[in-house]
């Protein structure tokens, strides 16, 4: 894998990916953006750090193609955030961050203890073209995606104010995206945040995971030598999906060249399972849970999928009492949505 890295003038950096060292020349730019300015407050009751970005209000939202801000620039046209007319993977630090290494510092005065919102927000750019999936890119391609993310998580969590490291995807108008383009972010908080501290814990008492292997059978959705994909017995969604290696690893970084292959693989496979489940692109949360700084022998890497649909134009919208209480009911049984999944023919 090649790496160029390239500072815009506006101060934020891109990282240009790929098979083939990239060597084009950059083009004009567009108007560099203003700082960012966020900051956390703690919440008492619920004991954790929330995050204010007010700046981020005036972000894009669903762009039309022509001003998609994602897609390689061209001679003379509209400067996108990614001044190349063409490139493989593009990571780029967001214009509209809520954490950052330029965060600046909170307001003085208020009744709950604040602090800096250091950290780094980035955006994966998956592939040049307009549309596409995990599904779609090719096994090339995956596997690329998957040694940029191991990469970025080699430089994030290098540095010293970085705790936690999350690569993620939505993807859909159901979830929430912004941008159609194909794209992920990454997260890199200088805190660990409450659901992977819950992790954290369950981790260090026993490998949690490995532990479930022998008896996932009537939840495995598809798998092979090394990466397991299944429904999880205590799935909070009807199509939630985990995707895990058979063997114990922190995160990416430290699986073989074969085990790179199998995953790229099994992710895209399962996002296509997905597609054809209901004969349409597949609303989802992909999130990458790799272990904090310093939870490396015990935390082991997976990938959860968070889908909200329940079936084909139902939502699984968070009742009350979920919102309310954190506790989730679900209409379904994980069982029976692994065999739905498992009976759909790629």
């Amino acid at each position: 894998m090649h790496k160029r890295v390239y500072q815009k003038k506006d101060g934020r950096y891109v990282y240009l990916y790929g098979h083939q060292p990239h060597t084009l020349p950059p083009l004009e730019e567009g108007e560099a953006t203003g700082a960012p300015s966020s900051h956390a407050r703690w919440h008492p009751l619920r004991q954790e750090w929330v995050v204010y970005a007010a700046h981020r209000q005036g972000r894009v939202f669903l762009p039309p193609k022509e001003y998609d801000p994602l897609a390689p620039s061209k001679p003379g046209g509209f400067p996108t955030d990614i001044p190349f007319e063409d490139f493989e993977i593009a990571v780029l630090q967001n214009r509209w961050p809520s954490l950052s290494p330029r965060a600046g510092t909170p307001p003085e005065g208020l009744p709950v203890p604040t602090r800096e919102a250091n950290g780094d927000c980035e955006v994966v750019v998956f592939t040049p073209e307009l549309t596409g999936s995990l599904a779609t890119l090719g096994q090339a391609q995956r596997e690329l995606l998957l040694r940029v993310w191991t990469d970025r998580y080699t430089d994030l969590l290098a540095r010293e104010e970085i705790a936690f490291v999350m690569p993620f995807e939505n993807r859909g108008v159901e979830v929430g995206v912004t941008i159609h383009h194909p794209h992920g972010q990454i997260y890199a908080y200088p805190w660990v945040p409450p659901i992977l501290q819950k992790e954290v814990e369950a981790f260090r008492q026993r490998p949690v995971l490995l532990e479930l292997l022998p008896e996932l059978g009537p939840y495995t959705v598809q798998e092979d030598e090394h990466t397991l994909c299944v429904v999880p017995p205590f799935a909070r969604y009807p199509y939630e999906v985990w995707v895990f290696p058979k063997r114990f690893h922190p995160g990416p970084w430290t699986f073989s060249g074969a085990e790179v292959s199998s995953f790229a693989q099994q992710l895209g496979q399962m996002v296509a399972r997905y597609d054809k489940l209901f004969d349409r692109p597949f609303p989802y949360i992909m999130v990458l849970h790799a272990a904090p700084k310093g939870e490396e022998g015990h935390f082991h890497f997976h990938v959860e999928f968070y889908p909200p649909l329940r079936s084909r134009d139902k939502l699984k919208y968070l009742a009350g009492t979920e919102i309310g209480s954190g506790t989730f009911a679900m209409d379904a049984l994980p069982e029976n949505t692994a065999r739905e999944l498992r009976e759909v023919r790629l």
